[in-house]
């Protein structure tokens, strides 16, 4: 039974995105081991709450979290 763990910074995405992620992860995973494993795939998607989170030796919070990723998506 494949067990996918993910772990990231709480309220950065939505409940809509956990569900999408979750999917999609699921048939990356489908698709090297095979359908018959699709209804024992488990996805995990757990949130760190802000600030418990440590890039660089620096904490990292929600809000800063956003903004790297703004960074990195306009360019």
């Amino acid at each position: 039974m494949p067990l996918v763990q993910i772990k990231g910074v709480s309220d950065y995405l939505t409940q809509n995105q956990k569900e999408e992620l979750i999917r999609k992860v699921t048939d990356v995973v489908v698709s090297v081991e095979g359908e018959g494993v699709r209804p024992v795939t488990w996805v995990l998607v757990e949130e760190v709450p802000s600030g418990s989170w440590g890039v660089g030796g620096e904490p990292v919070t929600t809000d800063a979290f956003r903004q790297i990723a703004a960074q990195t998506t306009s360019k």
